[in-house]
């Protein structure tokens, strides 16, 4: 599946939805800032002649090597067309030893966004169901300083993921529902592969506000050239959902 096939089919599903197609309800939409606090596990070669890290932290460790992170996720629906889409912005650092034993210090950035476009396949009083397509955009940027930047090396890599979700909220009680997100792609377009999955637990505080606690996982497997990326991002989520 190419990532020109996935613009055409978002492209048609858009389309088809848009004035004139018969639809009667207007968009409804709502943003979600949140936190996620991620462990991290994986190899990393930023690019080409860079040492290759493994890692493998729990959440308190990468805490410590994290300089900043940011995530955020949109949804809009009009009728049974739907598009969503998410955020991912994290800066970490590390300092060690590289051989023959010089200090170095190594950091990464990564960002990501997906972007989708689908159908409500389901759509009952209790239990809704969306199949989307869509595309990730990478981009991952690494340096190296060595011995206090006697020696210094950077690179970074773009790329674009093919993926298809899939998206169930099920209203537990009035108030309160669960939401699961997965989605996978890649297929050798981009990257290897990637997926994402995120499972919440949501409370309705008021008529446009929610409030969610849960669990999200986002892993890439990615190599070109000098750059290698294979790792996983995977722990507890808190949000707050305003609706509109």
């Amino acid at each position: 599946m190419s990532v020109k096939a996935i613009a055409t089919s978002i492209s048609a599903i858009v389309f088809s939805a848009l004035p004139g197609a018969a639809q009667e309800q207007s968009w409804r939409g709502q943003v979600t800032p949140y936190v996620w606090g991620a462990g991290l596990a994986g190899d990393i070669t930023p690019f080409t002649g860079a040492p290759t890290f493994s890692v493998d932290k729990s959440l308190s460790e990468v805490l410590e090597d994290t300089d900043g992170a940011f995530f955020f996720s949109g949804y809009a629906r009009r009728d049974r067309l739907v598009l969503m889409g998410d955020l991912s912005l994290s800066s970490s650092s590390k300092d060690g030893l590289i051989p023959p034993g010089l200090p170095a210090t190594a950091k990464l950035r990564q960002r990501s966004m997906t972007l989708l476009g689908g159908y409500r396949a389901v759509d009952q009083a209790n239990i809704h169901f969306d199949a989307l397509v869509g595309v990730r955009l990478w981009r991952v940027e690494g340096s190296v300083d060595v011995a206090g930047g006697a020696i210094s090396r950077s690179g970074d890599k773009s790329f674009t993921d093919p993926v298809i979700a899939f998206r169930a909220n099920y209203a537990l009680t009035p108030r309160l529902s669960t939401i699961v997100y997965a989605d996978f792609g890649g297929f050798n377009e981009g990257s290897d592969n990637t997926s994402q999955i995120v499972a919440t637990l949501n409370y309705q505080v008021s008529n446009t506000l929610y409030v969610s606690g849960g669990y999200r996982q986002l892993s890439v497997d990615y190599s070109e050239g000098g750059t290698q990326v294979d790792m996983t991002m995977a722990g507890p989520l808190l949000g707050m959902t305003l609706r509109f």
